[in-house]
Formats: C-alpha cells, structure tokens, sequence
C-alpha cells in the first residue's frame, strides 16, 4: 500500500494498519537503497502522539435529543482537544449502549425482545437499525471534525462484561453464563472495534482513544444478577478471569483504551492490571469525595495515579441544577482529591481528564452545552490554577 495513500496514512497513525479483520498482517518491505534523514518531515505520516494533550476534557458520551449533526457540532465546539463520537439513545432501539455496541459485532446478530436484546441467527431489522445509526453519527462526526482537526478522539462502546450481563443467548439466560459464549462475543467485539477504529481515523485523521463502558461490572463480579426467573442470581465471576479477558481485548486493540465504571464502587485495583491507558469514574460519589470518600477507594486511586495513570474524572453534574454552576465547583472535586492523595495540584493536568458525571442523555440540550463547556473551562483551571483556590 503505497505511503502517499491518505487512508493508509491515517490508519498508521492510529496504530490500526493491520486492522481488516481476517489478513494477515503485512510482511517488510522489500530491501532498497538506505536514505539518511537527519530530521524527519512533520507531515500527515509522521506518528501519531503517544497520548492525548495535557488540559484535555472530554464527555462521557451520550447527549440530548436525537439530531447527529448537532450533537456532533457541540461536542467537538466544546472539546476540541479530545471530542468524543456522541451517542443518542433518545432515538430508540439501535441508539442505546448495548444496541449501539452489538452493532459492531461481527458475525453475531442480536434482536430485541420483550426481556431484552437477545442473539439471533441472522441479522435483523434492529441489528440494521443499529449499524445505520452508528454509520450516520460517524458521517455527522466527521464532518463537525473537519474545520477543527482534532489530533484526538474518543469513541465508546460496552465492555464485554456489560455486554455479556445485558444480551440473552437463545435459551433466554445471559451471555454471562455461557463463559464460551463470553468470549466469542469479546472475541467479535475486538474484531469489529478493530474496523470501527479504522474507519473514524480514517476519517477524521486523528489518533482514537476507545472507552469500554463497565457499569455492570461490580454486579458482575459479586454476583447480583438476576436469572430469568428472578429467584436466583448469575454466579459471581472470578476476577482473574475479568481480568484476563479484559487484558487480551486492550492488547488486541492496539491502541489507548480507557475502561469506564460509574458504579459507586468501581473494582479500581482490577482495572488498573488490564492494560489500560486510563480509567473512567464520577469523582463527585460519595464514597470518592467529602467525609463519607471511603478510605480503601482512595488507596486504590491513589495507586493508580502513583503509577502514572490518568483518570477521566466525571466531576461536572450531569443534570442541570437550581442556581447556575460555574468552574469553580467542580474544579474544586478535582482539587481536593489531588490534596487528599497527596498529589501537587500542578500534576493535575496529566493526571486527569475533566468530563461530565455521567452520560448526558437524560439532560435538556442547554445544559449538555453547558456541562461540556464546564469540563473544559475545569481543565483549563488544572493548566492554569485560579488563585483563590
């Protein structure tokens, strides 16, 4: 594939060269005269940057209302360092974090029924439903790319824990139980995060940053989901086996992956041996900030940053609320939790991605607005500390 080809450009960019599912990866060119290059040329082949730019905030993903464009045009307008693909679930089967992500599959389909999404042998309206979706909000994302040139990006999708929990074999019961099943759904989800990745580096010519979405995880990992009967639960999976299977599909992705967990204890000592480059959290939970923050949660984030990894903290409120917030607040979480695990406030920059809460699908589109803008301006007050505080 000739260098001059932009695609193939973007695709080395992204570490994502090998990314067609199936070939073989391609062997080394064949020998020819050696050129010295004492400097090489800043152009569109040059490698992309190991990490996004410090002072960057970004979303969780979902927004408001059901127009792509203008989502895509808001978020990218707000977060220029790291704009994340948006998601919709305003709009319904297909739009949703399971329906969304069982889209990428290959090769397995999944339908909705009344209990649910659940695998079918071939695929069907709502898989087509999902994958024209997905295609229309890249569209969108790309073009609201297009005068800013991000370097970076952002696109989520469910974890293959959160997958397996809330999509149904044929028999009814969760992927979950089957542990074959599990991994050929996680086997199938790399394979079409693989080609998804590809494409919106392709693009939009920036590097991707990938979120897996594990807010099921914890109730995984004790044991708390229901049976379809609702009179027993899903035994509790080992968390070496979490961890195995969540180590494999980063290392397969090849490129930066954040694993995000809202839960109000997330499994931080689990997360930070898969591999990941960050973790996701809402630091504003109880168990994370003020005087009821639990002592253990804190060890863990704590290690977590002393090995150097960044967390995307959820320190701006995800719904409006009664008298207008301004950065000062939610910079402010930030701060503290630097203070408190005995991190330089000036660290922050690296350390931590500002983002919203939560997802912000259930707020009304000027707040969503409004949310992202907070995110950034917090991230900018971590660059650039404001002297009263």
């Amino acid at each position: 594939m000739s260098t001059d080809d932009p695609l193939a450009a973007a695709l080395a960019a992204a570490g994502l060269s090998d990314a067609q599912p199936g070939q073989p990866a391609p062997g080394p060119p064949p020998p020819g005269p050696a050129i010295v290059l004492p400097e090489p040329a800043a152009d569109q082949s040059a490698p992309a940057p190991a990490r996004w730019p410090d002072g960057a905030a970004t979303g969780v993903g979902s927004m408001p209302g059901t127009d792509a464009a203008e989502a895509a045009a808001v978020v990218v307008g707000e977060l220029p360092l790291l704009p994340h693909l948006p998601e919709l679930p305003a709009r319904g089967v297909g739009a949703d974090l399971l329906g969304r992500t069982a889209a990428l599959l290959v090769d397995i389909y999944a339908e909705v029924w009344p209990s649910g999404y659940r695998v079918t042998a071939r695929p069907g309206r709502d898989h087509r439903r999902g994958v024209d979706l997905l295609r229309f909000d890249v569209d969108a994302f790309d073009e609201a790319c297009d005068p800013v040139h991000p370097e970076w990006v952002k696109v989520q999708a469910a974890g293959p824990w959160t997958l397996a929990a809330g999509v149904e074999l044929h028999t009814g019961h969760r992927v979950l139980t089957d542990r074959g099943a599990v991994r050929e759904f996680a086997a199938s989800l790399t394979e079409g995060l693989r080609a998804h990745l590809a494409e919106v580096a392709a693009r939009t010519g920036a590097a991707v940053l990938v979120q897996l979405d594990e807010p099921t995880l914890p109730a995984v990992l004790d044991g708390r989901l229901p049976t379809p009967s609702g009179y027993g639960t899903v035994s509790a999976v080992p968390e070496p086996d979490v961890q195995e299977l969540l180590r494999e599909l980063i290392g397969d992705l090849a490129v930066p992956v954040v694993v995000h967990c809202c839960a109000a204890r997330p499994p931080i000592r689990l997360l930070a041996d898969v591999g990941a480059a960050a973790l996701g959290i809402d630091a504003t939970l109880p168990q994370v900030a003020g005087d009821t923050a639990e002592p253990a949660l804190l060890d863990a984030l704590g290690e977590v940053w002393d090995a150097g990894t960044p967390l995307l903290l959820g320190v701006v409120p995800s719904r409006a609320s009664a008298r207008r917030l301004t950065y000062r607040e939610p910079v402010r979480v930030a701060f503290d939790l630097a203070d408190r695990l005995g991190f330089d406030r000036t660290r922050l920059p690296g350390l931590a991605v500002p983002t919203p809460t939560c997802g912000l699908a259930g707020a009304d589109p000027a707040w969503a607005r409004r949310a992202l803008t907070l995110a950034r301006e917090v991230a900018e007050a971590m660059v650039d500390p404001p002297e009263a505080d």
